[in-house]
């Protein structure tokens, strides 16, 4: 079978090296070609994965006319993730987004509006949706094992999305802060912000976990810090019919969740009617209580199935045997949560509670 071919459009999120990997790990793929306007900031990819220069490009069109792919791994600034899928549309291949969906739900919509009618798939990939902790708590929810679910609380983030590179990598605090003042990330028009950044994980992780339940209401504020245009703290609270749920973001964590966990904890908590689970971000372990065991007690996590242990392995699977996406990766669910996060933006900037807006 030949291999699957797959580009990688923008190294804009740092994350792009990390699928690379993935890619180029994966035995039936191979990295068929990149593109970025800005040849430094492919380099490290290039030298990593020994990508050959006649599949390296500075120019979007010369980089589509060397296909055909059979998949974009797409990690332009968030705000033009609307521009470049419909873009990449009529090249006939999937397009994979990395977090987050996009900077608006109209953006969103025309997302998805664009790929329905290639016949390919659009996804949208959220990395906590590969953590070991955060599916076995899912399965145990899904299992009963707390009763009906009422809250979802999420707090998480990160030192900030600068101090880390491919594979984390790690960057000085005098080099982030040299960065900052031409970062997409710290741009409001790019997309930037630590709301859009990371709310997006808690609603669309949240909506999965509610079953596709959408909220109410959603009341949200952020900080403002002088010389910085983009919030790097957000906290939303969301009314569902069954009660309060929390999301809360943050650039600026004591440590990076993947290295030392900070207080506080990153992840996520569940309460049921008959019980409670707390799942922070990679751990090893859940903490469970139920009626029948009140007690806070540990329950060990799951390893991911083979065919699910990370993005590129479940996609390329699914492709493989014309199934769609689902979970966090399903435009449908994530359209609901661009909706919370839209409400939340909105709710900052008039602070005042709103209607989730459609």
């Amino acid at each position: 079978m030949a291999k699957f071919r797959i580009v990688g459009i923008s190294f804009d999120h740092m994350h792009m090296g990390d699928l690379l990997r993935m890619v180029h790990d994966h035995p039936d793929a191979e990295i068929a070609a990149v593109f970025d306007p800005d040849r430094d900031k492919m380099q490290a990819a290039v030298t990593a994965f020994d990508i050959p220069e006649d599949r390296v490009f500075t120019d979007f069109d010369t980089c589509m006319a060397a296909g055909p792919y059979d998949m974009a791994l797409l990690c332009v600034a968030t705000a033009q993730h609307a521009e470049f899928t419909e873009r990449l549309a009529p090249h006939d291949l999937h397009v994979f987004v990395e977090k987050p969906f996009a900077a608006s739900a109209d953006d969103a919509r025309r997302m998805m509006a664009a790929m329905n009618e290639t016949g390919k798939q659009l996804i949208i990939n959220w990395p906590l949706r590969w953590v070991e902790s955060h599916v076995t708590a899912k399965r145990l929810i899904d299992e009963g094992m707390i009763g009906d679910l009422r809250e979802v609380h999420f707090y998480d983030g990160n030192r900030g999305p600068l101090y880390h590179l491919a594979d984390k990598v790690e960057v000085t605090a005098e080099e982030v802060e040299r960065q900052k003042p031409n970062s997409w990330w710290y741009t409001r028009a790019s997309g930037g912000g630590s709301l859009l950044d990371y709310l997006g994980y808690g609603a669309t992780l949240g909506t999965w976990y509610m079953d596709g339940r959408a909220p109410i209401e959603v009341t949200c504020t952020v900080d403002e810090t002088p010389g910085i245009e983009v919030d790097q703290h957000a906290i939303a609270v969301c009314r569902y019919e069954t009660g309060l749920s929390k999301m809360e973001t943050r650039w600026g964590t004591f440590t990076d969740p993947w290295t030392t966990q900070p207080q506080p904890t990153c992840g996520f908590v569940f309460v049921g009617t008959d019980g409670t689970i707390s799942s922070p971000d990679y751990a090893s372990h859940l903490t469970v209580q139920t009626r029948t065991r009140p007690e806070r007690h540990e329950l060990p996590v799951t390893p991911l199935p083979v065919g699910e242990r990370n993005a590129i392995e479940y996609v390329l699977g699914c492709i493989s045997n014309g199934i769609p996406v689902a979970g966090p990766l399903d435009p449908a669910l994530c359209l609901t949560a661009q909706r919370i996060v839209d409400t939340a933006r909105r709710s900052a900037l008039e602070k005042q509670t709103l209607r989730l807006i459609q």
